[in-house]
């Protein structure tokens, strides 16, 4: 049986962007860190942080619901990371599902790292988690035959939802 190819070239325009580029190298300010120094608010689109680690809406969601797990501290790949480090983003990225999953009711997740340029990394200079709610049939040829993200709710919305849910888990002792 072939295997059917579909171009994602909607991604290409960023790719090649001069942001990319610039966010690409390493002489730069990095746009996480300016966000999380700004902290939680609907402007940052931080929903959550800790001492080492913090969740963030995706500014180019690939869907609703769009989140990223960061460590606080600038780091390329997660072997920079000290041991109490890497377990704070592995608690933020369960906190980010769990949260994610509480808002959106979603069937399923995508949670996936891009970790460096070559493997598709937008923002590859500091190391990060997306996480993405699928439902079942939410699939569509939108993004690859109309060049077009279809996404039924603003970052504004998102932000509210995902803050209301961390804020339902945080009463919760269960979760960490």
């Amino acid at each position: 049986m072939a295997l059917d190819r579909f171009a994602a070239s909607w991604r290409e325009a960023y790719v090649t962007s001069p942001e990319a580029a610039e966010n690409a190298r390493h002489d730069v300010a990095c746009v996480f860190c300016r966000l999380v120094d700004l902290g939680v608010s609907i402007d940052s689109g931080v929903v959550w942080m800790d001492d080492d680690s913090f969740i963030i809406l995706n500014a180019f969601p690939y869907g609703s619901g769009h989140l990223l797990a960061l460590p606080r501290r600038h780091v390329a790949t997660l072997t920079e990371l000290s041991q109490g480090e890497y377990l704070s983003l592995a608690l933020a990225q369960r906190r980010m599902i769990s949260a994610l999953t509480l808002a959106y009711g979603a069937d399923g997740m995508n949670v996936g790292m891009n970790l460096g340029q070559a493997a598709g990394a937008g923002i590859p200079k500091h190391v990060h988690i997306h996480a993405l709610p699928r439902w079942n049939g939410d699939t569509n040829f939108m993004t690859t035959i109309g060049e077009t993200r279809v996404l039924p709710e603003s970052l504004e919305s998102t932000w509210t939802k995902v803050v209301a849910a961390l804020s339902t888990l945080a009463a919760d002792p269960s979760v960490d």
